[in-house]
């Protein structure tokens, strides 16, 4: 047995910090058999993007922070308890008088889910910037966030301020999850510049990469333009086809392990959570990824791909714990 590498930097004792929404998904599922009336029965399951993350990562053993704006409603309750009992400390979570974010998702024959939202003026999306000062407040390793609370009004633009903030004392990841019934993509194009110049990681699935630069842009040229705008480390998960990295300009690729799908919600959530979760371990979270190694990406581009796999042979977004892998 090889030596342990003493040169290689010790795991952080501070928190990865998860900043964003909660989202309730109701599942439609076939209903009871009625005489007269017909209706549409829904399961209702805790997710939200940074929501799902914060979770897989806490579940996989990294001191994980969320944070976020939970509502007092039945849904809001639901998201503590799920959060909670995952291992997720909800110190900094604002109390929201607002209603929660509701997502009714119809998956079609490949797992893939089809949402119409319920998310005007939620909880999620009503950040101040005081609010958020005291949330960010004190020593985390890394703050991860992106999907709808970085970009829907009014929060988006005090999360956005935020990670000026934020950057000068941790990594910063973030993963647009672009969601074109909520907002326009060319919202997202705008704000992309400025996203990367803030970013140290920049996470994307390819119908992101899509939408943000139609026309068939391969990962490649996104990468190089995304490199150019600030971000070191840009990550884009190619379903099926496995991840591309690329870091400064050094590519990597990585396959998808074989799995059956059950459905695909939650799993580049998870794969992030599992991407950083290696990243913690390495030591490599805390500054601007300065010593981050090739090798260190790769390792933590398997490992996120696991992750993934295994949310995506089980249904909704249920990340496993690390005894499970």
């Amino acid at each position: 047995m090889s030596a342990p590498d003493m040169s290689a930097p010790a795991p952080s004792a501070d928190p990865v910090a998860v900043l964003g929404e909660c989202v309730a998904d109701a599942f439609v599922r076939p209903p009871a058999v009625h005489a007269e009336t017909p209706a549409i029965a829904l399961e209702v399951l805790p997710g939200g993007g940074p929501a799902n993350t914060a979770v897989a990562l806490a579940r996989l053993g990294t001191p994980t922070r969320f944070l976020g704006r939970l509502s007092s409603d039945v849904f809001g309750r639901l998201f503590r308890d799920h959060l909670a009992k995952s291992g997720v400390d909800l110190s900094r979570a604002v109390a929201a008088r607002e209603p929660s974010t509701l997502a009714v998702a119809d998956l079609d024959e490949d797992g893939r889910a089809d949402y119409s939202f319920n998310a005007e003026n939620t909880a999620d999306f009503q950040w101040t910037p005081q609010e958020l000062a005291t949330a960010a407040r004190g020593p985390v390793s890394c703050v991860h966030t992106g999907s709808l609370a970085l970009v829907r009004p009014p929060g988006g633009q005090a999360v956005e301020e935020l990670l000026t903030d934020v950057r000068t004392r941790a990594t910063v990841s973030i993963d647009p999850n672009v969601r074109p019934l909520l907002v326009e993509p060319g919202a997202y194009r705008s704000a992309l510049p400025r996203w990367c110049a803030a970013a140290d990681i920049l996470r994307l699935s390819d119908d992101d990469l899509a939408h943000l630069m139609p026309g068939g842009t391969s990962p490649e040229q996104a990468a190089d333009a995304f490199h150019a705008d600030g971000a070191r480390l840009v990550v884009v998960t190619l379903g099926a086809d496995g991840v591309f990295a690329s870091l400064d300009g050094e590519r990597l690729r990585t396959p998808a392990p074989p799995v059956d799908v059950v459905d695909s919600v939650g799993a580049g959530d998870s794969f992030m959570a599992g991407f950083l979760h290696s990243l913690h371990g390495a030591g490599a979270l805390g500054g601007r990824l300065d010593a981050l190694r090739a090798g260190q990406v790769a390792e933590a581009l398997t490992f996120g791909a696991r992750v993934a796999a295994a949310v995506c042979a089980v249904r909704g977004a249920n990340p496993p714990w690390a005894g499970e892998l």
